[in-house]
């Protein structure tokens, strides 16, 4: 549950939800990204978010590593910390999702009750979670930054996929398998799906824009383009 400081209170502006939807031609959305370190889901945000931005959508990316450079500065890679981590990006990502943007959240989230927190801070509809699947010992091998070696040396402990545990989404709305298909294919798969689900969403902003989003009172896009052809990193 959503935390709330003692003595405040949601202010809410004259410029609601609905208004920037209309603003923007599309509605705002959460996509949620969860894999292992190395399954390409930084490879895949960016490669959606340039092909959105190129269609003129409202479109936001938060990154795993990017948050860490401040916002989560602070954390290291306990349980705790982890869920911490991801307690303060699915709350800004809300923000944003509020400020009628399309979101993409590229996080390892390996947890189910962290990935459910992020999906319960939108309303029902606005939330894809996108499985970015690949067999351990694929990120094994593509390791780019050496991480997995690094870990299984035991100079990094608490490294999802080596010591520390990943729960498997059993309810993603999508599904990608990153080691059968290359960067070009997924993209197109998952931008088709961000297409859908901005036309499904569409039916359900009201004309006054007012929608709950975690609790707190708030108010199409074409099928874009596949991304440029590249390798997972």
């Amino acid at each position: 549950m959503s935390q709330v400081s003692p003595n405040v209170q949601w202010e809410l502006g004259e410029v609601t939800l609905g208004l920037r939807e209309k603003l923007n031609g599309h509605p705002a959305l959460v996509v949620w990204l969860t894999g292992l370190s190395a399954s390409g889901k930084s490879t895949l945000a960016k490669v959606a978010e340039q092909r959105l931005f190129e269609d003129e959508t409202a479109v936001a990316r938060l990154d795993g590593d990017n948050v860490r450079h401040g916002l989560c500065g602070d954390l290291g890679f306990s349980t705790e910390d982890r869920n911490e981590n991801i307690r303060r990006v699915a709350e800004v990502a809300a923000i944003l999702y509020e400020l009628g943007h399309v979101v993409i959240c590229a996080f390892i989230s390996p947890f189910a009750a962290e990935r459910t927190f992020a999906r319960s801070l939108v309303p029902e509809g606005r939330f894809l979670e996108v499985y970015v699947k690949c067999d351990l010992s694929e990120c094994k091998r593509r390791d780019p930054r050496g991480l997995y070696a690094k870990a299984e040396r035991g100079e990094i402990t608490g490294f999802t996929g080596v010591d520390a545990a990943y729960e498997e989404p059993t309810n993603a709305e999508l599904v990608v398998d990153t080691g059968l298909l290359d960067v070009d294919a997924t993209a197109e798969i998952l931008l088709g799906a961000i297409a859908g689900r901005l036309s499904e969403s569409t039916a359900i902003t009201t004309g006054s824009g007012a929608t709950l989003a975690g609790g707190r009172a708030s108010t199409n896009s074409d099928a874009a383009k596949p991304g440029p052809a590249g390798r997972w990193q």
